[in-house]
Parts: structure tokens; sequence; C-alpha cells
């Protein structure tokens, strides 16, 4: 939310002349580059396209059954290989510019929106010196989207240039079939474009009353008729069959032939007359030279007669078919040392039972009362009184000294003192009190 405020005031700064010298001007950038990338692509594209017209009718001249082919150097496999080659770049090449189209139109769609977003800015700012947050960050907010929705367009666009550029050697490697102006001279003026087939073969419709067994459609009794999803890529199934793997664009205009709940398409009435008698064994058919020539399954859509070898079985028919290319690269992945703020909870408690003891204590709350609880019958509450015994001075003596006299002994002796021929007479005498006195 940060960088898209920062950018936001970058952009607004750069659209006031107020700063934003380094950031480019997307829009103009854009503006030159999609026109650029587009004529690019029709460029490539007339070029497929030609090439596609001269072997058409180079392989038609062929396929007649008077034809000389002892002067060409180039077999009609080679050259049929060649002609479904170029025809699939021809297909990438219409996807690349629609996708360039769609481009055009997101651009286009974002800068009006950057634009009126940039003006409500303006006048939400006008020339005040402060402004809340709460009205211009949301508006800042905004233009970094649409500036973010630019930088990926531009990156998209650069994308499709590189696969363009990535494509022409597949065309290039056609020059090498034919000498510099050998096609142009073996063919003339006899190249023929898909719109002059489409022109010639406009003239001779199809009339539903000629086989009634089938159903036709026409462009002016069809709602949508343009959105049919026409089998084969808009390919003529019976010229695909009797020409052995020709390729010749179907006219919608002369009628299209609804078999099974699909819709086919051929390049005259004949082949659409021969066709619908028979609509199974051609189809058939044409499945049998896809399997000899796997590329068609891939330019002619089977993908759903071969589904059960190929990984489209899953898909809806109206989904575009195309290959889903295996990328692979070398990758590496740094992980932060702490993703995520410090966040330390001291009230977490792993231990199960200390869980379960908390757990067991808020279940006793709910049986528990405080004293401002009242019950059902408060009402009976009455005041009570009770008697207590004052509190009194009390002394007392843990120690104090004391004596005790006990009678002194008193013992004498006499007549210890004696002569060398007079005998010593001892006489004991005790004159110790007694305890009683």
């Amino acid at each position: 939310m940060l960088s898209r405020n920062v950018t936001g005031i970058c952009l607004f700064n750069k659209d006031s002349g107020k700063g934003g010298e380094g950031i480019d001007d997307l829009p103009a950038i854009l503006n030159e580059a999609i026109p650029s990338t587009s004529n690019e692509i029709e460029c490539e594209l007339e070029l497929s396209k030609t090439l596609a017209w001269q072997y058409t009718t180079l392989l038609e001249r062929f396929m007649e059954p008077e034809a000389e082919t002892k002067n060409c150097i180039v077999s009609i496999d080679m050259l049929k290989q060649a002609l479904y080659n170029v025809r699939q770049h021809e297909a990438f090449l219409k996807i690349l510019l629609a996708d360039v189209v769609l481009c055009a139109k997101q651009v286009e769609s974002l800068q009006t929106e950057l634009r009126s977003r940039m003006n409500l800015l303006r006048l939400t700012v006008h020339s005040k010196t402060a402004v809340p947050t709460g009205q211009v960050f949301p508006h800042f907010t905004a233009l970094a989207k649409f500036w973010s929705g630019l930088q990926n367009e531009m990156v998209l666009l650069s994308i499709f240039r590189n696969i363009t550029v990535n494509l022409r050697p597949f065309l290039a490697a056609q020059s090498q079939l034919f000498p510099n102006g050998q096609l142009e001279d073996m063919l003339g003026s006899e190249t023929k474009s898909d719109e002059e087939r489409l022109k010639e073969s406009s003239e001779n419709r199809i009339d539903p009353s000629e086989i009634k067994t089938q159903e036709w459609l026409l462009p002016e009794t069809t709602t949508n008729f343009d959105k049919l999803l026409l089998q084969y890529n808009g390919i003529c199934g019976y010229t695909l069959v009797k020409k052995d793997g020709l390729l010749l664009p179907g006219n919608p205009n002369i009628g299209v032939l609804k078999h099974r709940e699909k819709y086919y398409v051929f390049s005259s009435k004949e082949a659409a007359l021969t066709f619908a008698s028979k609509p199974d064994e051609y189809i058939a058919h044409v499945a049998e030279i896809a399997k000899q020539s796997p590329v068609l399954i891939q330019l002619i859509k089977l993908h759903q007669q071969f589904a059960c070898v190929t990984p489209y079985s899953e898909m809806q028919s109206g989904e575009r078919l195309l290959v889903k290319p295996i990328t692979k690269c070398d990758g590496s992945t740094q992980t932060d040392t702490h993703l995520l703020e410090t966040n330390i909870v001291k009230s977490y408690e792993w231990n199960e039972w200390e869980l379960r003891r908390k757990a067991i204590k808020l279940a006793n709350l709910r049986s528990k009362v405080t004293h401002s609880m009242q019950t059902n019958l408060s009402h009976m509450r009455r005041d009570n009184v009770t008697q207590t015994y004052l509190p009194k001075d009390v002394e007392c003596q843990s120690k104090r000294d004391g004596k005790s006299n006990v009678p002194k002994p008193q013992v004498y002796l006499a007549g210890l003192r004696g002569g060398k021929n007079k005998t010593s007479h001892m006489i004991k005498t005790n004159l110790t009190r007694s305890v009683d006195e």
C-alpha cells in the first residue's frame, strides 16, 4: 500500500510538472509501439498469405490429370507439407494480431481511466496546502493501479513482438524450396487469393431443396451466422479428400451443412452436394488423411476425433485448442529469515493437561455466583446482628530473672598434727547447714 501511494504521488507530481523526471511516458510509448507491432505482424501475415496462395495454385495445377511435374524441383508431398507449414504460420499470426488488438483496447481503456482519475485528483487537491489523507490516498492508489496495468500491457506487447520475431525462421525456410523468382515464373498471373476464390464461388449458392435429407444454413435465414463453429477450421472437407490433402478455404456464403450438430463449409456448390450425399464416409476419409499427416490434427482442429490419443478430451468445443508448450528453466528461491514480525503470545500454552485444567476452570465458572447477584428469593433478605467481645488489655511476661541459695558446705578436721612418739587422732566435724533451714 505504501509503494502504491508513493507511486501515485510521483505520477501526480509528474503530471503537475513538479517532479518525476525519471518516469517514462508509458502512454506515449504504447501509442507508438502498438501500431508498430501491429504493422509488423500484418506484414509478416501478408507474406505468409502470399506463399499460401502460391503453393495452393501450384498444387492445383500439379494435381490435374494431365499435369506434368517433371520441371518441378520440389515433390508434391514436400509442397503439401510447405503449404501446411505456411497455413499454420498464418494461423499463429492471426492469433497474435487479435491479441494485439485486444491489447490496444485495454491500453485505451487504462489511459482513459488514468486521465479521468488524474483530473479528479487535481480538482480534489487544487491549490490547497493541506488535504486529508482519506481524500487523496485512494486516488493515489488508483493511479498506481492504472500505471501498473500500462506496464503489464507494455510487457505483453514486447512478448508479442518477440514471438513474431521467433516465428520468422519458419517463414524464411520456405525461401529455400525454390530459387529466387522461380515460383513467380512458374505461376505467372494465375495465383488466386482466398478472397478471389470466395468471390467466384459466391455466385453459385446451394438450394436446400436439392438435398432435403440434410439441413442447410444460409446467411439470410440464420441468426449469428458469422459465429458458427465451423469444422476443419473453415477448410473444405471434400477438397481435402479428393485432392489428397489440399487445403482450400470454404465459403460459408454458399451454404453451411449441419450434420450431427456440426457445421461444414465447402469451396463450391458441387463439393457441398457431393459431400452431403455421403457425409460420414468423407468425415472418415478426412480422419485417415490426418493420421497420415498428424500436423493436420492441430491445423484443422481434429482434436475431438482423436481424443483418445490427445490431451484435449476434457476441453470444450468452443475453446481454443492450442498445444501448451512445456517450459523449463533453472530457478532458485530464497526465504527470508523472519517472514513475519515477532509476535510472542504470553498466554500460549503447549501442555495439553494445562489446557484441560483451564477448560475445567472456565467450565466451573458457570456454577459460580458473585456477591452482587440477585436471585428470585432476594426480597426475603434481612439484617443480621452478631455480638463480639471487645478487645481488652492483657499482659504477659515471657522471661524473668530468678535465683536460688544452697547451703555452703563447712567441714572441719582436727588433730592432724602429731609427734614422733605420739599417735595422731583426727576428728572430723561437719558444720554444713541443712537445706530445709
